[in-house]
């Protein structure tokens, strides 16, 4: 037995919007995947860390964030005038998810995290360097976790 399909317009919206997954997406798949061929391992939605960041390199502690261009608020200040459709709830649920990820990243940074966050589009595009900006906050954890350098005694004082 089949379901129906929705009727209205207001129906087929709530359907489609339903099936969003909202981890594990195509752009998720293809950043892990880059980065495992390249070496880096890492924990898909980490429950321990605010915010379950999509890749958490906990080795270097690196949370990496893949937003969705539309659900994280790119562009805002341009797209806001643009939604027409059930404005009140779309507008307050994106500045929500705005404060949130600000929220996040603040939790994160305080706990000795590096946050780095890709749009959706960016990953789409741009996978390489992508993943090069990855590589260079593991490069760039790697030297702040050095000791300092060690005292040189001075011969003579």
């Amino acid at each position: 037995m089949s379901k129906k399909s929705p009727r209205t317009k207001e129906e087929q919206r709530h359907y489609n919007m339903s099936r969003i997954s909202s981890n594990n997406t195509t752009i998720e798949t293809h950043f892990r995947k880059a980065l495992w061929h390249e070496g880096i391992r890492y924990r898909k939605n980490d429950k321990r860390l605010p915010g379950k960041p999509d890749i958490a390199i906990t080795k270097y502690r690196i949370a990496v964030f893949c937003d969705g261009e539309f659900w994280h608020g790119k562009d805002w200040k341009v797209k806001k005038d643009k939604i027409q459709n059930n404005r009140d709830y779309w507008i307050e649920k994106i500045e929500r998810n705005m404060t949130r990820d600000n929220e996040i990243d603040k939790r994160l940074h305080s706990m000795g995290w590096i946050v780095l966050r890709f749009w959706g589009s960016e990953i789409k595009k741009e996978l390489p360097l992508c993943v090069l900006e990855v590589k260079d906050a593991i490069l760039q954890a790697q030297i702040d976790s050095c000791d300092a350098p060690e005292k040189i005694d001075h011969i003579g004082e």
